[in-house]
């Protein structure tokens, strides 16, 4: 499958994201196939999470270098309006209020490297510095499915 990713870049801010679902933490090499078995998981637990709201979007949160062994993986969740009767094995984890840049990545999970070129490269151009310690989020617009990703890749800038 070819990738395809919509080149308007944007920059966005967005409130307090607070997100229950799960943590990955394994190998860098392994966060492709890794991301994917959690997704599905949620996929299927969804309905037990409480105060669900965006219909349940999937989210990912990561930072690139975390100073900490709490920031350290990747959390793939739903957006919850608030905490309450966190189901069993998953975690909670929120984001402050935050300013991204952003792109929309269309294709397979592997190439996404490729869409966060672009958006660093656009982010470099305007003027704009990246924080590679403070959150980053890719919101899931469809089904997330690793060989043909609908996600909107949001990278922290100061």
């Amino acid at each position: 499958m070819n990738q395809e990713v919509i080149s308007e870049k944007s920059v966005k801010e967005l409130g307090e994201v607070k997100i229950v679902g799960f943590r990955v933490v394994c190998a860098d090499e392994r966060y492709i196939e890794e991301i994917p078995k959690a997704a599905k998981v949620l996929k299927e637990r969804t309905v037990e999470i409480e105060n669900v709201t965006n219909s349940g979007q999937q989210i990912g949160a990561f930072v690139v270098e975390e100073s900490s062994p709490e920031q350290d993986g990747y959390w793939i969740g739903v957006q919850v309006s608030e905490y309450k009767d966190i189901p069993e094995n998953m975690t909670t984890l929120t984001i402050p209020a935050q300013r991204y840049a952003t792109i929309l990545h269309i294709g397979p999970n592997n190439l996404m490297r490729n869409s966060y070129a672009q958006l660093h490269q656009w982010i470099e151009e305007k003027g704009y510095i990246r924080s590679n310690t403070s959150w980053n989020l890719e919101l899931y617009q469809k089904e997330n499915d690793p060989e043909n990703l609908r996600v909107e890749l949001f990278n922290y800038i100061l």
